[in-house]
């Protein structure tokens, strides 16, 4: 199994036109984790560009997931898959994906991070840290839950919401470790100078703390 504890910068992004360009410049930046996180379009464009991100993360050694479909994931010769509290179980994603297979469980809340413990997963996303555009109605859950859910496991905990350059050295300062980005690198005009940025201000301000081994 893939190993992401010593990974940080976990992109989550949807179909895009210029994702052949899009891509290999965010990973050149220093994203080391990406999920196609795409709710719209049909699957047979789905699977079409999970093949090709798949293509272009493993050319850069980094880990490539799709969100939500285990089967998506199986058919695009993915790493593994990411799934939410309605989707389907973890149980269920590795008996499609088997046992190396990366998956991922979102939580909200101290109840669901407590029922998450209890299943097979290789990591966990908790937040949104703020309210975003992704998750629209979702309250912030705020960085305590985030700071707590870690304490829980050994698993890399990611953390959503708003996460940027501007933000993440105070976030490493109140002790977290591993970041989800959707809108900072998405939306920036300059994909890869954005990318870059981000990771030279995420990797100075984990230089100056103590990373406890996993």
């Amino acid at each position: 199994m893939l190993d992401l504890a010593t990974r940080r910068l976990y992109l989550c992004v949807g179909q895009r036109d210029d994702m052949s360009s899009f891509l290999p410049a965010v990973l050149t930046g220093g994203v080391d984790v990406v999920q196609l996180r795409e709710k719209v379009r049909p699957l047979t464009e789905q699977l079409q560009a999970a093949r090709l991100m798949r293509s272009i993360c493993h050319e850069f050694n980094v880990p490539f997931l799709v969100n939500d479909s285990p089967e998506l994931a199986l058919d695009a010769g993915a790493d593994g898959v990411h799934v939410g509290q309605e989707d389907l179980s973890v149980t269920s994603c590795r008996q499609i994906l088997g046992s190396e297979a990366l998956v991922g469980l979102s939580t909200h809340s101290d109840d669901e991070f407590e029922a998450a413990l209890y299943e097979d997963a290789t990591y966990f996303s908790a937040g949104p840290l703020v309210e975003t555009p992704t998750k629209l109605g979702r309250p912030g859950t705020g960085v305590g839950y985030a700071l707590r859910s870690q304490a829980k496991t050994r698993a890399p905990v990611f953390v959503t919401g708003g996460v940027n350059a501007s933000n993440v050295t105070d976030l490493v300062s109140a002790g977290l470790r591993h970041f989800v980005v959707v809108r900072a690198l998405s939306e920036a005009d300059h994909p890869l100078d954005a990318a870059r940025a981000l990771r030279r201000a995420l990797d100075e301000a984990l230089s100056t703390v103590t990373i406890e081994p996993t």
